[in-house]
């Protein structure tokens, strides 16, 4: 079977068994290991992208079943040399990266539900990290990264 995905902007083909599952399409295929593959149950989040606007764990996705879609990764977030994501740098800023291993899948659960969720609350920032684990920070300083990011995205939309 032949699948047409539009990754990261660019259209992209994959011929083989329609239960591949996506992340190893990304990975093997088309090299964008950003995306990564830890528990392969959906359990952990690591291998979290953006089809067609909202989060879904690639782990779990077979690649059979998302013929058009359009799939975003971390890597298109801050192509190249280019300035990092508002996300990206507020991880940095608040130092929330420490092995690594989650910080694709959580910039990626977070960043649609950033675009969604303007005003959201600590709790509710909580509640769509869930299916994301991190076994290094605690989660209390991506919570407040998160919270830095809310707070300048509406101090900029007040000043529009």
């Amino acid at each position: 079977m032949t699948v047409k995905l539009h990754i990261n902007g660019s259209v992209s083909r994959f011929s083989g068994d329609p239960m591949t599952p996506l992340v190893d399409v990304l990975r093997r295929e088309r090299y964008l290991t950003g995306t990564k593959a830890v528990c392969r149950e959906g359990f952990c989040g690591a291998c979290t992208v953006d089809v067609d606007g909202a989060a879904v764990m690639s782990c779990l996705r077979p690649v059979g079943l998302l013929d058009g879609a359009t799939v975003t990764t971390v890597e298109a977030l801050s192509p190249g040399e280019g300035p990092l994501h508002l996300l990206q740098a507020a991880f940095e800023a608040a130092d929330v990266v420490q092995c690594g291993m989650c910080f694709p899948g959580v910039v990626m659960s977070l960043s649609p539900f950033l675009r969604d969720n303007p005003a959201a609350g600590r709790a509710e920032v909580k509640a769509a990290m869930a299916g994301n684990i991190c076994r290094c920070t605690g989660y209390e300083r991506i919570v407040d990264a998160v919270m830095d990011v809310l707070g300048r995205q509406n101090r900029e939309h007040v000043h529009d």
